[in-house]
């Protein structure tokens, strides 16, 4: 079997690659890497993974690397992901999000791939949800609230519209807040993680930053998420949607509070309004049960490991 991954040298892509080689390496990995992505600074796919060259953007260029690979299955994870940047670069997250996925199911259709598409979708797409209709399950409406869900419910639509329309087999996967070790400070758990491992090394007086503590977030470690996507791709029903969730929501002062408790320390804690969203949705918590049912998965990394690998991986950054 051949897996095509857009995004491989991203947080999620590492993680799936590592996970595709340790528990299935009957599986052929390409990686989709971006034109000139050397000379941009960007990250490569690790070493021995073959490459394919393509941009999202460009229509033609992922006609030709589809073509040159002919994958069985493609884990589209490229993406503008940040939230909070949204605000800034909305033109960019559609772009890239939205009309990016369009490039990439229309490449598929073109070629007649025989190959399953596994979409990498979110659960910020739901946007403002009240609490009597909580957990969240696949048939509730979006409310996007940021540009960032807004270009992942397109995404998310194109989907079920490929399927619809033209029966290319597509999976959509609300996945909720990945974390874990290697994912950039962009994101909360690695920020507020960064931050007490630079207290503990004397980089950084004990003040902790943060925005809005009181949102509650639902939080799926990547180990447990790459799991998922290969179990979409392998037992995932055509044309579906499934909501890739640990079932309890937790609010970022929680997080912070375990992070400190694992340091051994104590920090003063202070807001900052560059932090702080125009948009802020509340609670994010999903209900799960549909894909479990569909493929068996439920989440089996504690959240307190993700937490102790999660700074591990920045004290050992912070060394460096």
């Amino acid at each position: 079997m051949r897996a095509l991954i857009t995004g491989a040298s991203g947080f999620v892509g590492g993680h799936l690659l590592e996970y595709l080689r340790a528990e299935h390496p009957e599986v052929e990995p390409i990686a989709l890497r971006r034109w000139r992505a050397e000379a941009a600074g960007e990250a490569a796919a690790p070493g021995g993974v073959p490459t394919v060259e393509a941009n999202l953007l460009d229509a033609s260029s992922l006609v030709r690397a589809l073509r040159a690979s002919r994958p069985d299955v493609v884990f589209h994870l490229a993406a503008s992901s940040s939230v909070a940047s949204s605000w800034d670069a909305p033109s960019e997250m559609l772009q890239v999000n939205a009309l990016g996925t369009l490039h990439l199911l229309e490449a598929v259709r073109q070629l007649d791939l025989d190959a399953r598409v596994v979409l990498a979708c979110s659960a910020e797409a739901y946007g403002l949800v009240e609490e009597r209709e909580l957990p969240i399950r696949e048939e509730q409406p979006f409310r996007p609230v940021s540009p960032y869900a807004v270009s992942k419910a397109t995404a998310d639509l194109l989907g079920f519209q490929y399927f619809q329309t033209f029966r290319l087999p597509t999976v959509r996967l609300r996945l909720f807040n990945h974390c874990g070790p290697r994912q950039s400070h962009r994101f909360v758990i690695a920020s507020l993680a960064r931050q007490v491992a630079e207290i503990e090394a004397g980089l950084r007086p004990p003040r902790i930053e943060v925005g809005n503590v009181e949102v509650r977030r639902d939080f799926v470690d990547v180990r447990d998420a790459v799991r998922a996507y290969w179990l979409a791709a392998a037992r995932g029903e055509a044309g579906a949607a499934y909501n890739v969730a640990s079932g309890r929501a937790r609010s970022i002062g929680e997080v912070l509070d375990g992070l400190l408790a694992r340091a051994g320390a104590g920090a003063e804690v202070v807001s900052d309004p560059n932090r702080l969203r125009p948009a802020e949705i509340p609670v994010l918590l999903g209900d799960a049960s549909r894909f479990r049912a569909a493929t068996g998965w439920r989440p089996e990394v504690p959240f307190e490991r993700t937490l102790a690998d999660t700074l591990g991986y920045w004290r050992d950054a912070v060394r460096r």
